[in-house]
């Protein structure tokens, strides 16, 4: 089965490195995310503990329909076996933003273990276009409908 999609994000090149290096693109025929690039001029060592660290993707974008937005995720395997996440967990491009698209590096792991180095061009995170749904509010008193579960929160469902 091919799917077209009829979907356009403008995207563009803020650092020319990225002609050599890879426009962002996806790696296999049904990956979900396409890789970005540290755009850094020199090897960086991010010690582990140390605050976070923005680093540059070299593009921006212009998504520019409310229903989608992008969201920068860690590549697996970065997190997995070097212990490389983002500083915010996950990173949301909104619709109307056009500015550079920035990366949040962090090493996660305990401090005095070796650092983590990035190199120029290394591939260091995920970016993956979901839909967005805007439902309108409507301010209740009460809801119109009970549930099963009702208000019980966390860990009410059990183990």
């Amino acid at each position: 089965m091919t799917v077209v999609s009829e979907r356009r994000i403008e995207i563009k090149i803020v650092d020319e490195r990225l002609k050599s290096w890879g426009v962002p693109r996806y790696q296999s025929a049904m990956a979900a995310a396409v890789d970005l690039c540290a755009c850094i001029d020199a090897e960086i060592m991010i010690e582990a503990g140390a605050p976070a660290l923005l680093i540059p993707s070299g593009i921006a974008l212009h998504i520019n329909d409310p229903h989608v937005a992008a969201l920068i995720v860690p590549r697996s395997g970065l997190g997995h076996k070097k212990g490389l996440v983002l500083g915010n967990l996950l990173g949301v491009i909104d619709a109307d933003y056009t500015g550079p698209v920035m990366i949040s590096v962090w090493n996660r792991n305990a401090a005095g273990t070796p650092g983590i180095t990035i190199s120029p061009g290394e591939r260091i995170a995920q970016m993956m276009f979901v839909p967005v749904l805007r439902p309108e509010f409507a301010v209740v008193s009460e809801f119109s409908r009970p549930s099963v579960r009702g208000a019980d929160g966390f860990g009410s469902t059990g183990t």
